[in-house]
């Protein structure tokens, strides 16, 4: 089975045989697209939160389970909910 999915896999294909081609202003567009990703990702403020120890403690498991620092994955959690891109589970 692919780990791609159609779309991906016919990029690839593309890629594959040179039928891509550079965009002229493709150091432009990749500079634009680096600056709105640092800004969006900056971290500027600093917060302190009280939590119960069990709830940290599942926090950190979470975290380990998805590779990350538990502050940074409590941070995306943050961010994918002001955002609203939590999917509630029915």
């Amino acid at each position: 089975m692919s780990e791609f999915d159609t779309e991906e896999q016919e990029i690839l294909d593309a890629f594959e045989a040179g039928r891509l081609k550079r965009v002229p202003d493709a150091d432009e567009q990749m500079a634009q697209h680096r600056k709105a990703a640092e800004a969006t990702f900056k971290k500027d403020t600093r917060i302190n939160i009280r939590l119960s120890s069990r709830d940290l403690r599942a926090l950190q498991v979470r975290a380990m389970q998805e590779g990350v620092p538990y502050q940074t994955f409590v941070s995306s959690v943050l961010h994918k909910y002001v955002n609203g891109q939590f999917v509630e589970k029915t």
